[in-house]
């Protein structure tokens, strides 16, 4: 039986470590661009430099997987195409995650390329410079924490239209006192345009020696480009076993997955590639699949290294009055961070259920 998985982040490799577990008379073939095992959750250190978030996809994978480093072009009927020839499957798993389509001018650093580029320029600002920061979810707060921690020389700037939205009062007012303790200047507003060293928040402009882009949640156009169904972003509609609703032998999972209730992080990835092989499993062991449904349990995000926040939430994902912060906050992040790479490398996730299966 062929399996391909197409991309190696959480979700793809946590899906091929399972299935070396779960189904090993399967031959897999893993399809990513790059060969290395990009810690997405490390890319705002990468980029101040304080640690790298690339891994050798050869010591993520398990031996009984083929690593085949290359773009694929479509999906059709029981084939995979790429640039170099046709990747026959019996079962596909679709794993391409996210990525960002920053304002023309904005270096998107929530991407390997644009944190690589990113993480060479910020040495060569002279001090004063000024770095501004698109985007106030926690990649932004996370990464213009790390940045005015490690260059302390630099002046920093955090834009975005709320500071924190998925984060209690509690815990927004948490992130407001360590950016005013690091120098971090906020700015709530709309972007509306990056050109020629400035930055425009509504009809005002700011000076910008170097502007990134931290957000994500854009969807790349594989799965539309492939005739199966999406949704209004461009995410694959699935069943409620994480199958295409246009075709029952391609499992999606991750962020490029449409799962009601279910938010773009690692966090979802690694329960959602072991249920969906776990049903494949069963499938073929001719047992029922069982329906997804995992539920939240909080959020953690570093302040620089040796700080952050930790919010707590409902199975829903909505915030609850709950949140801490200091170095045991900062702890608990560096440990979350380091499961969910074990996770992808093993295969082994752990969940608790959702308010509801997903529909």
């Amino acid at each position: 039986m062929r399996i391909v998985i197409i991309g190696a982040g959480y979700a793809g490799t946590g899906a091929a470590n399972r299935i070396a577990r779960k189904i090993p008379d399967a031959t897999v073939t893993v399809v990513n661009p790059s060969p290395d095992f990009i810690e997405r959750v490390r890319l705002h250190q990468h980029t101040a430099g304080t640690a790298t978030a690339a891994i050798p996809l050869a010591t993520m994978l398990p031996q009984t997987a083929a690593l085949r480093v290359g773009e694929v072009t479509s999906i059709g009927e029981r084939v995979v195409a790429l640039a170099d020839g046709d990747l026959p499957f019996d079962y596909l798993f679709v794993a391409v995650g996210s990525t960002a389509r920053p304002l023309p001018g904005a270096i998107p650093i929530a991407t390997w390329a644009g944190a690589e580029e990113a993480r060479h320029a910020l040495p060569s600002l002279p001090a004063g410079a000024t770095v501004t920061v698109i985007g106030a979810g926690l990649t932004g707060i996370e990464t213009a924490s790390e940045i005015a921690e490690t260059y302390p020389d630099l002046r920093i700037r955090l834009v975005g239209e709320e500071i924190g939205p998925s984060l209690s009062a509690g815990g927004r007012k948490r992130v407001r006192k360590v950016l005013d303790r690091l120098g971090v200047e906020v700015v709530e507003g709309r972007v509306e345009e990056v050109t020629d060293g400035k930055v425009r928040v509504g009809a005002r402009y700011h000076t910008s020696d170097l502007t990134l882009w931290a957000s994500f949640g854009a969807v790349p156009d594989l799965v539309a480009r492939s005739d199966l169904a999406v949704n209004e972003v461009g995410q694959a509609l699935v069943d409620p076993m994480l199958r295409s609703v246009t075709d029952e032998r391609v499992f999606v999972i991750g962020d490029c997955a449409a799962v009601a209730g279910q938010r773009m992080a690692c966090a979802t990835a690694g329960p959602q590639s072991a249920h969906a092989v776990d049903t494949l499993a069963r499938m073929l062991k001719d047992r029922a699949p069982q329906p997804y449904s995992m539920g939240y349990v909080g959020q953690g995000f570093s302040l620089g290294r040796h700080d952050a926040v930790q919010q707590a939430c409902r199975s829903d994902d909505r915030p609850l009055p709950l949140s801490f912060r200091g170095p045991v906050a900062a702890y608990v992040k560096e440990q979350v961070t380091r499961y969910a790479l074990r996770a992808a490398r093993t295969g082994k996730s752990y969940w608790l259920p959702g308010p509801q299966a997903a529909k």
